[in-house]
């Protein structure tokens, strides 16, 4: 059974930007409260997925290549997106923006959290950039049979913008087997939870980069979060990371 999406409201394909007028953002923000993640979607077209992942062979979209079994974060490998990002890259990440940054400005009221967020990622990424955070952080990642991605948080810097997304580009069961998305919650004096959230080809996941509030008896309490990719056992898969917040 697949995890339950914030809806399209309507049929249709159309422009990206008329894919996202038609989520269900109530839905969406329920769902992030609820859970911790929400699935939206699907965004992008096989056809789209596949021009999005055929790109990671390049040299000149990217301005790094990162081996992750060089530095101990697992096995595959990623590559970080230069500025300008590819129009579908920079479409999203500013389709997007608007609908996360009211959830963002309610968690850190919840929190306790005095960092508020603009309305348009434009100014928000001008306040990145007069602190010293100018690199762009969106990635594409590569998973091979027996990668995986060991669980962690895309801290880029002192500015965090505190949701980001992930989409999958390749079809779970046809281009590869294994390699689940998974959340972990760690919660005040308590054991810490797991979640692994289906995806399928096209979907988008928004989750925390790393804390979300939770309602608990005696109030609102902080969870510190964490995410990564279970070993794939076959084939190969490819997925889209889109951060808010650029890097140092």
């Amino acid at each position: 059974m697949s995890v339950r999406s914030a809806a399209l409201k309507t049929e249709g394909h159309g422009s990206l930007a008329a894919r996202l007028d038609r989520i269900d953002w109530e839905a969406m923000a329920r769902d992030l409260a609820a859970h911790g993640r929400a699935v939206i979607g699907p965004l992008f077209m096989p056809a789209e997925c596949a021009a999005l992942a055929a790109l990671y062979p390049q040299d000149k979209p990217f301005r790094s290549r990162v081996v992750m079994q060089r530095h101990g974060f697992g096995r595959g490998e990623y590559k970080y997106f230069s500025y300008p990002l590819p129009d579908m890259i920079a479409e999203l990440r500013t389709g997007l923006y608007p609908h996360l940054a009211g959830v963002a400005n309610r968690w850190n009221e919840a929190m306790g959290v005095d960092v508020r967020y603009p309305d348009d990622h434009a100014d928000y990424l001008e306040r990145c950039h007069k602190a010293g955070q100018a690199r762009p952080t969106a990635l594409l990642l590569q998973y091979g049979p027996g990668d995986y991605n060991c669980l962690h948080q895309d801290l880029y810097g002192e500015l965090v913008f505190p949701l980001q997304a992930t989409v999958l580009l390749s079809q779970p069961g046809e281009d590869f087997s294994g390699g689940e998305f998974v959340l972990t919650e760690q919660r005040p004096r308590m054991q810490s939870r797991a979640e692994v959230v289906p995806l399928s080809q096209g979907q988008v996941v928004i989750f925390p980069v790393h804390h979300r509030p939770v309602q608990g008896t005696r109030g609102v309490y902080r969870v510190n979060m964490r995410h990564g990719v279970s070993r794939l056992r076959e084939g190969r898969r490819h997925t889209l990371g889109v951060i808010f917040h650029d890097a140092k």
